[in-house]
C-alpha cells in the first residue's frame, strides 16, 4: 500500500544525529485548524483548550502560536497549567483570559489571584470559597447531563432561585460540557443544549457581562444553536478527529518519526520479539525502530495482537509504503516487517513515520484500541521536538535534547 506524501523528518540537522525519534509540530497547521473553527462559528469567540501540555504537543509554543492566530481565551485543567500559560504569553498576550476547568481546590485562591486565573466553579462550596477570597471574575460550570464536574441539577436550581448568590460574585462565563458531541445524532446533545439554554436565559440578566459556552470541538459542528458566545475546541486544534463516524476536517499537526537502528533478515521459522508471538513461514526482512511504549507507541499495537485486545496491530510508513509492525512493541523498540519493500529501500539511519500524514493519528488510535487524545498525550519526552512554520523552525522555538519544548 502506497502512502500519501509525508513531510520529511528533520533528521539532517547536526544535533539530530543521536535522536532516536523526532516529533514535528506544524504551527501553521495548528493556526489553520483554529481558523477552521472560526469559519464554523463566525458569530462566536473561539477559545482553545491547552490542558495536558497542549494535548502533549508543548504548552508554551502552542499557546503562543494560538495567541498569534487571534486566540484570547485559554482553558487548562489545573492552576499550575494556567500559570504556565500566563508566563508563556507574557509580552505577547498579557491580557489573555485563562480559565481553569478543574475549578478551585481548597485554599488555592491565592494562586488564581496572583496569576489572574479564572476558576470554573463546579459546586456551591467552591462558589462560597471564591466569594470569600476575592471579587475577581470566575466561571460557573453547570452539569447538564455529563454527570461529571459542574453544579448538580439541585445546586443549579438553588443558584438560579436565590439572588443572594450574585452578591460579590463576578461571573464572566456560564458553561457546560457536552457528553456526546462525537455522535451528532445522539439525543443527549439536544437535551443538554435545551437545559443549558434555560440556565443562560435565567441567569444572564443577573450576570449581564457573562458569556455562555457549551461546545467543544465536536459540538462546534452540531449547528449554530450550540455555539452560544464562545466555543472551546481541543482535539480538533491538534489535528485529531472529534467525530466517531465522520471524516476528519482538520490538518495534521503532529508527525512522529523513529529512526531505523538496524535492517536484518530473519530466517524462515524464526520468531521476532518478546513472547515469540510473530513467526514467518519464509525469510523475513525487518527494520528495528528506536521507539516503543515509553514513547507513546502503545504495546497494544503489537502484531499479532496481545490476548484480550481487539486492536489490529500497528503500521508505519517507510520508503513511501505502509508496512506492518511484527511482534510485540517493547519499551524502546518496534520491529517493522519490510519484506514487501525492495531490497535496499530501507537503510540504517532512515526515519519511519509512526504518526502523521501517511499514518493518521486516529488510525493509530483505532488500531491501538484507544482515542487520538490518549495517543497525543502519551507521547514520551525522548522525541527531539521541532516547531515549524512555513516548513522552517521559527527563531527561538525549538526542542531541547530531552524532548521538552522551549520557547
Amino acid at each position: 500500500m502506497r502512502t500519501k506524501p509525508s513531510a520529511p523528518a528533520p533528521a539532517d540537522a547536526p544535533f539530530e544525529a543521536d535522536a532516536g525519534g523526532v516529533l514535528t509540530i506544524d504551527l501553521d497547521a495548528l493556526a489553520a485548524n483554529y481558523r477552521r473553527f472560526q469559519d464554523t462559528a463566525p458569530h462566536a469567540e473561539v477559545g482553545a483548550v491547552v490542558k495536558a501540555n497542549a494535548y502533549g504537543l508543548g504548552l508554551r509554543p502552542v499557546a503562543a502560536a494560538l495567541a498569534e492566530a487571534g486566540c484570547g481565551s485559554f482553558f487548562v485543567a489545573e492552576a499550575a497549567e494556567g500559570r504556565a500559560v500566563r508566563e508563556a504569553l507574557k509580552g505577547r498576550a498579557d491580557d489573555a483570559t485563562i480559565y481553569v476547568l478543574n475549578g478551585l481546590m481548597p485554599g488555592a485562591a491565592p494562586v488564581f489571584i496572583e496569576y489572574g486565573l479564572r476558576p470554573c466553579l463546579s459546586s456551591l462550596a467552591e462558589i462560597e470559597e471564591w466569594k470569600a477570597a476575592t471579587h475577581l471574575p470566575c466561571a460557573i460550570h453547570f452539569d447538564t447531563g455529563m454527570n461529571r464536574l459542574g453544579l448538580s441539577p439541585g445546586e443549579t436550581a438553588r443558584f438560579m432561585a436565590d439572588n443572594d448568590w450574585s452578591g460579590g460574585l463576578d461571573v464572566a462565563l456560564l458553561m457546560s460540557h457536552l457528553a456526546c458531541a462525537d455522535d451528532p445524532a445522539h439525543a443527549l446533545n439536544a437535551t443538554q443544549r435545551e437545559r443549558f439554554a434555560h440556565i443562560v436565559e435565567t441567569l444572564q440578566p443577573r450576570f449581564p457581562r457573562a458569556v455562555a459556552s457549551l461546545a467543544n470541538s465536536g459540538g462546534a459542528f452540531l449547528g449554530t444553536d450550540y455555539h452560544f458566545d464562545l466555543i472551546r475546541p481541543g482535539i480538533g486544534l491538534y489535528g485529531g478527529n472529534p467525530f466517531a463516524a465522520r471524516d476528519n476536517p482538520f490538518e495534521t499537526v503532529a508527525t512522529a518519526h523513529a529512526r531505523v537502528l538496524q535492517v536484518k533478515e530473519v530466517p524462515a521459522g524464526e520468531s521476532t520479539g518478546y513472547g515469540a508471538s510473530s513467526t514467518a513461514e519464509g525469510v523475513r526482512r525487518i527494520a528495528v525502530l528506536a521507539a516503543g511504549y515509553a514513547d507513546g507507541y502503545f504495546r497494544s499495537l503489537s502484531f499479532p495482537s496481545l490476548p484480550d485486545l481487539r486492536a489490529q496491530g500497528g503500521m508505519v510508513a517507510l520508503a513511501g509504503r505502509i508496512v506492518p509492525v511484527a511482534g510485540r512493541v517493547s519499551m524502546d523498540l518496534i520491529v517493522a516487517d519490510i519484506t514487501s519493500l525492495p531490497e535496499g529501500a530501507v537503510s540504517r539511519g532512515d526515519m519511519a513515520e509512526l504518526i502523521g500524514p501517511a499514518v493518521p493519528l486516529d488510525e493509530v488510535a483505532r488500531r491501538a484500541g484507544t482515542l487520538g487524545y490518549e495517543v497525543l498525550t502519551s507521547l514520551g519526552e525522548r522525541y527531539r521536538r521541532h516547531y515549524t512554520r512555513g516548513g522552517r523552525i521559527p527563531s527561538g522555538v525549538a526542542g531541547n535534547n530531552k524532548g521538552r519544548s522551549v520557547s
